[in-house]
């Protein structure tokens, strides 16, 4: 099954809003379950989040968009950005490894 990225920016200055959705956005990731590959939050310098990178299994562009829409991140505007693409996990693959 292909594989789509969400890459996502958070507002300036979101963090306090980030923690405050975080528990129902955890939520949702743990209801794709096996459909989530990896989902974790970017990083500054300082280690504060500053967006979200996740990774999950669809059937094709149109399923993944409607799964990551209903993140809450996403619904209640935690997000200033965010960007949906396919992706190709080559390197490191745990199911392909000695490939």
């Amino acid at each position: 099954m292909p594989l789509y990225a969400m890459i996502a920016k958070d507002k300036p200055n979101g963090v306090a809003d980030r923690m405050a959705v975080r528990p129902e956005h955890l939520k949702h990731l743990d209801s794709l379950g096996t459909m989530l590959l990896f989902a974790g939050p970017i990083q500054d310098e300082q280690a504060q989040p500053t967006g979200t990178l996740a990774v999950i299994e669809a059937a094709n562009m149109t399923e993944a968009q409607d799964l990551f829409a209903k993140d809450p991140y996403i619904r209640k505007g935690v997000f200033q950005s965010y960007e949906i693409t396919r992706w190709n996990w080559v390197i490191n693959n745990p199911e392909r490894r000695g490939q």
